[in-house]
This record gives C-alpha cells, sequence and structure tokens, in this order.
C-alpha cells in the first residue's frame, strides 16, 4: 500500500486574521487524516485495537506555504516511517488541493505510543497492528514525494 491518502476539509474558522489556517488547526486536520487510517483502516484490517488508545509523543510541523480554507477539500499522504515495539513514526504531506501535483504546504512527523487506558501507561503493539502499519511504510523519502 505504502501512502495512505486522506481528504479533508479545512473549515472557515480555521483561518486566522492572516487569511491562512491558524497552526493548531492544521494539527487538527493531520489529526483527521491519522484517525481516518488508524481507526479506519485500522479496525478494517484486524489493528481495532488502535482505536482505544494511542498518544501523540512528539510532534514535528514543517510550513511551506500558507494552508488555506476555501471551501475544498485538501489531501494528506499518511505513511509509516519507523516503528518500534511500543512507538511509530507517521509522516505526512499536505496539499494544497486533491491531486498529487498540488502543491505541498506543509510536512509533519508523529511519534505515536500505543496506550492501555485501563492501566494508564503504555503498551507494546500487537502482531495485527504491527502488520497493519507496515504495510504503510514509507519509501525512504521521509514523507516527500508521496
Amino acid at each position: 500500500m505504502g501512502v495512505f491518502i486522506a481528504e479533508v476539509r479545512p473549515r472557515w474558522s480555521d483561518m486566522d486574521v492572516y487569511g491562512h489556517v491558524n497552526h493548531a488547526n492544521t494539527v487538527t486536520l493531520l489529526e483527521e487524516a491519522r484517525i481516518a487510517l488508524l481507526f479506519g483502516e485500522g479496525a478494517r484490517h484486524g489493528a481495532e485495537r488502535l482505536a482505544s488508545g494511542v498518544l501523540v509523543a512528539r510532534l514535528v510541523v514543517d510550513y511551506h506555504a500558507p494552508l488555506i480554507a476555501d471551501g475544498g477539500s485538501i489531501r494528506v499522504a499518511v505513511s509509516l516511517r519507523e516503528m518500534r515495539h511500543a512507538t511509530f513514526v507517521l509522516d505526512y504531506e499536505v496539499h494544497n488541493g486533491l491531486a498529487a501535483d498540488d502543491p505541498i504546504a506543509v510536512t509533519a512527523q508523529t511519534t505515536m505510543v500505543p496506550y492501555d487506558l485501563a492501566n494508564s501507561r503504555p503498551r507494546r503493539m500487537s502482531e495485527a497492528e504491527r502488520d497493519f502499519l507496515a504495510a504503510w511504510r514509507s519509501n525512504g523519502s521521509g514523507g516527500k514525494g508521496a
């Protein structure tokens, strides 16, 4: 599979005084794409436990161009950069539009930790979760050129 593509729609209320999507709202758009992958696709492919607890341990966001809310959807490409027994890193490439060749506005990374909510502690991933995530491994480009 390699790269998961999510279509998310910035809201008018996401824009700031400068006319582009505010940082906090950009992070929310990344979250929407991540939820579609981990919870939606995860449940369909035997990794439903991800929906019961996964936390963001680290977030890095790089802005390359303003992200604009013009009423249309944008394309968020999500792929797996790295995976360990109890963490994984996702790469994001956010395009101003739906086409793969639309300009890249934002690149980001999140380090994710599967979490046992009942016991309030991180947990190791199951084999099903690891297999699911491995299918979305990037080609080593760091999210560039998705």
